[in-house]
């Protein structure tokens, strides 16, 4: 069973969250065909859980996909 949880975030979030210079270096051209720079980034049509992790703390975002998680049957209700 596959499901999809589309973690939404705007591209300067990203890029103020990238450690790692991702985005930096794709900007310069270090990086082909980077998703959201020079390569396109597609919404899924229709996720099961949507995430907008700008406006989500991080328990919240565990709280949204074990609520699917427990009304679909695939764990059992957290104490």
């Amino acid at each position: 069973e596959f499901l999809e949880v589309y973690c939404e975030c705007s591209l300067d979030e990203c890029e103020h969250r990238d450690v790692k210079g991702m985005y930096k270096k794709a900007r310069a051209g270090l990086i082909k065909e980077f998703t959201g720079i020079s390569s396109p980034y597609e919404i899924p049509d229709s996720p099961e859980v949507s995430l907008n992790t700008e406006d989500q703390s991080v328990a919240e975002s565990v709280e949204a996909v074990i609520r699917v998680l427990v009304d679909r049957g695939v764990i059992p209700e957290p104490e």
